[in-house]
């Protein structure tokens, strides 16, 4: 296939005059990615070679225009002869009179992933694919041209970017304005030129001698000027120094958060464990474990230390965890490991080698300390459980991210390849969460009589004189009756009678509140910070004795494209509160998203319009709320990126590749896509910025597409129905249900409906979906049969004049249903509200639930407040109906 699929190419060149790769006998390494590369090329006139490889070549496009970030914007792809992949790396000009005579540039590499089957995707015509590349991003599509499907001189195809997180629109072609090569640093005239460095290999990851320039042409042979070897080569010419003695201990390296993973090639991403950074050192059979302060604890890691005894003479650097029963990292069987001394429960996960038999190994690049490390855990006799090495992917960052979430992971570090070892919090390592983790000082707590209510959580910010400790929220849950056991000892022991929260910065004093000492530090999970720099949903999880309260600081999320890579300068991490206010580069974030063109009106006709970002923050206000309601459902959306009047308006189910770590994916039985699932507060702003502005969660238990989780009436009705009518309509149903022991809920429908919900129980011996099905319809049937003038349940719009459709056809396994308080992509901004009974009665207007009204509604009225303890059975209301 590869010899005959280049033949065309080679037919066009003759490689006598142009030094472009024939492709005989390739040297290019097989790789386990999809590699992709763009190419400026500035022959007849200037254009953008896209190649994508495929089955040993790369598949070809010359894109006229370049690439465009504008979803708007379809570029003309001209496809073109399949290429060699040593093409990858090919920088320089072809000679004139040869075919494609020019200078040639690289411009874009990294790696592509298809979605679906990408042979398929090429003979439709439609090749949905997603770049992960040093200027390119995200999820793009090639369309073939209709009139070039069945011959014609030149296959035509279209180029066009999907709406994502790496889309911009009205960006029509700034991502094309950096001349530069993103292989050597030249502009096409100095690569015209022959001067410069050289480009940093991609295809065959072999690097050329210091002064070669790829200038084919050059006829006289002579080398050009000697060029300086590239930064990063450095790392790789770097060699292990010999030591007298190992050190007692060295300060770790430190990963620096940023709001997403990179996506660049040469990076290695980790799991992220959830316990405690240890550095491991044996020499002479004794092995030492230390805290990443320098404090030996090796008698609470007795049996890890035990295992290591049998290891060379080294220093690993790694992370102590226990394991849960699913498999993943648990903080607290850690604690409780701990506490009971119970090491043999724990493992030493080993991530990076310093020191080795009587050699200093950090100045060597990070892959070729951990090719050690693995070399030395492999020989352990035994192959101890207790001691496992750390593997790695070097795949798109963004996409190990989203496979930790979905695994419930804490996250993932990303660590540069090339990069030393160097102690502090540099940039060569990033860390990326799925949900926000912290440590935080307590600084008091609140009981309810013997019980722990919630601790008082604070953290440093500022520097120098100014530095304080400030009140950053409460954490309200995590108090099992073991934690609490063990927690309120030492609360007690640390209690004060003053506040240890700077003036201006400490809670109101109430009731029942306990000051402390600023001791104790607490390991938490939350949602995320508010606009006011205090934490959400914060979750106790356990208390670290490896981290003095004294550095524990506020750590905000960086952009990975502004850390400073591999400089190892530590500095304080920055404490800007995160915030809603748009900025300087007209983005906005709302719970740690950015919202790109935060101003652009979806509901345009409203005064004044309701953007984009009163939609995020619409979310973020109402998400707690709403979340439960959606969590662990496949959730359809509903995305209008121009505005509810835009072009474009359309319907997603499936997951699509580029979409935000935020977002969740499932797979369900006999479904090859996997669905969207919203399982975070968090991710309500990710879809807010794709435009979502509907939300259609599935009515099954969640974590369960199988089981019906809700029942849902939906009354419909003729356009010349009041809506009194309605209203009387729901509280007829809601009198069945109630009679066959079912607890009925009511919402709005965001348009001229109502909404009759009953929440079920998650019980293994629930009917199924057509059973369920089967039950509402009857329900629907026996009142549309005793009032035939009121209601009717043919879909059919002839039959529906002056009546109301009683809808029973959301109860299906994958048919949806508009969430509560979900905003519709309709006039008004409306929203579908859930209402108490009470106020479920004649005049009530469904247009005044709004975008805008719907948060503070929500806090007055306090809806549905037990739905949650209203479930019941479903089998056990057929059996009455039936007898009924």
């Amino acid at each position: 296939m590869r010899k005959d699929s280049l033949a065309p190419y080679r037919a066009k060149r003759d490689f006598n005059l142009t030094e472009e790769p024939s492709g005989a006998s390739s040297s290019v390494p097989k790789s386990k990615q999809l590699r992709f590369v763009i190419q400026r090329h500035d022959a007849t006139r200037l254009h953008y070679d896209f190649r994508l490889e495929l089955d040993g070549t790369f598949k070809s496009w010359a894109v006229t225009k370049g690439p465009s970030l504008d979803p708007k914007v379809k570029r003309l792809a001209v496809e073109v002869e399949d290429h060699p992949l040593d093409y990858g790396d090919f920088e320089g000009t072809i000679p004139a009179g040869q075919y494609g005579g020019g200078t040639v540039q690289l411009w874009d590499r990294g790696y592509w992933i298809p979605e679906g089957d990408p042979h398929e995707g090429l003979k439709s015509g439609d090749l949905k694919f997603t770049l992960v590349g040093e200027r390119l991003e995200g999820s793009w599509v090639l369309v073939r041209m209709k009139w070039d499907r069945k011959g014609g001189k030149r296959t035509n195809w279209l180029l066009i970017k999907h709406r994502d997180a790496s889309a911009q629109e009205g960006d029509d072609d700034k991502i094309l304005k950096d001349p530069k090569s993103i292989a050597s640093g030249r502009t096409l005239k100095e690569i015209a030129l022959g001067s410069g460095k050289a480009p940093t290999p991609f295809m065959t990851g072999k690097k050329r001698s210091a002064g070669a320039v790829w200038h084919s042409n050059r006829k006289d042979g002579g080398d050009p000027a000697p060029n300086p070897v590239p930064a990063k080569s450095r790392s790789r010419k770097a060699k292990a120094e010999k030591v007298a003695a190992m050190p007692k201990f060295v300060e770790p390296q430190l990963a620096k958060l940023v709001e997403r993973a990179p996506a660049a090639a040469g990076w290695a991403h980790e799991v992220k464990f959830d316990g405690y950074r240890l550095q491991l050192r044996v020499e002479d059979g004794d092995a030492h474990l230390r805290t990443r302060k320098g404090l030996d604890w090796t008698e609470k890691f007795a049996a890890i230390a035990h295992q290591a005894e049998k290891l060379r003479d080294c220093i690993l650097d790694g992370e102590a965890v226990a394991l849960a029963a699913h498999g993943a990292p648990d903080f607290a069987a850690l604690q409780a490991a701990l506490s009971e001394g119970q090491s043999e429960k724990l493992i030493f996960f080993a991530f990076d080698l310093l020191f080795l038999e009587g050699e200093d190994l950090r100045a060597l690049p990070l892959s070729e300390r951990k090719a050690r490390l693995k070399q030395v855990l492999d020989r352990l006799p035994d192959r101890s459980a207790a001691l496992r090495y750390v593997d790695h992917f070097e795949t798109a960052g963004d996409a190990v991210l989203q496979s930790a979430c979905r695994m419930h992971l804490e996250g993932i570090v990303s660590k540069e390849l090339d990069a030393p070892y160097k102690s502090g919090r540099g940039g060569s390592w990033t860390k990326a969460k799925c949900r926000a983790g912290h440590e935080v000082i307590i600084g008091g707590w609140t009981s309810e009589g013997r019980r722990l209510r919630s601790l008082l959580a604070g953290v440093h910010r500022g520097d120098g004189k100014s530095r304080k400790l400030v009140y950053v929220g409460r954490v309200g849950t995590g108090f099992g009756e073991s934690v609490m056991r063990s927690l309120v000892p030492k609360l007690r022991e640390v209690e004060s009678k003053t506040s240890p929260f700077a003036a201006g910065a400490s809670p109101p004093k109430e009731a029942n509140m306990h000051w402390a000492r600023p001791d104790l530090v607490a390991e938490i999970e939350f949602a995320g910070w508010t606009g006011a720099g205090n934490v959400r949903q914060a979750a106790f999880k356990g208390l670290r004795g490896d981290k003095p309260a004294e550095e524990v600081e506020a750590e905000v999320a960086a952009n990975p494209e502004k850390v400073e890579m591999a400089k190892p300068t530590p500095r304080k991490t920055s404490t800007r509160k995160r915030t809603t206010e748009t900025t300087s580069s007209g983005k906005a974030m709302v719970m740690g998203v950015s919202i790109s063109h935060p101003d652009k009106p979806l509901w345009p006709d409203e005064k004044p319009p309701v953007t984009k970002i009163e939609l995020a923050r619409y979310y973020e206000a109402v998400g707690d709320w709403m979340i439960d309601h959606i969590a662990g459902r496949p959730c359809s959306i509903v995305r209008t990126p121009d505005g509810i009047d835009g072009k474009q308006h359309f319907f997603q189910r499936h997951a699509m590749a580029g979409s935000s770590h935020l977002l969740s994916e499932v797979k369900v039985d006999g479904d090859k896509k996997p669905y969207l699932q919203i399982d975070r507060v968090e991710g309500l702003a990710a879809v807010a910025q794709m435009g979502a502005t509907e939300l259609h969660p599935w009515n099954c238990q969640p974590g369960n597409p199988d089981l019906p989780g809700r029942l849902v009436f939906d009354l419909d009705p003729a356009p010349d129905v009041g809506f009194d009518a309605v209203v009387s309509g729901a509280r007829d149903i809601a009198a069945r249900l109630r009679k066959l022991g079912l607890v009925p809920f009511c919402k709005t429908t965001g348009g001229k409906g109502l909404h009759v919900v009953v929440p079920l129980t998650d019980d293994k011996k629930s009917p199924d979906w057509d059973t369920a099905k089967t039950f509402t319809r009857e329900i629907c049937r026996r009142l549309a049969d005793e009032e035939p003038d009121r209601y009717v349940i043919n879909m059919a719009k002839k039959e529906r004049t002056g009546r109301i459709f009683l809808d029973y056809l959301r109860n299906d396994r994958t048919a949806t249903a508009v969430a509560p308080l979900s905003s519709r992509a309709r006039p008004g901004a409306t929203v579908s509200m859930p209402i108490e009974w009470t106020q479920v009665k004649k005049g009530l207007d469904p247009t005044k639930y709004t975008v805008r009204t719907a948060p503070a509604l929500l806090k007055r009225n306090k809806p549905w407040k037990d739905y949650a303890k209203s479930a019941r059975p479903l089998r056990a209301a057929i059996e009455k109906l039936v007898k009924s």
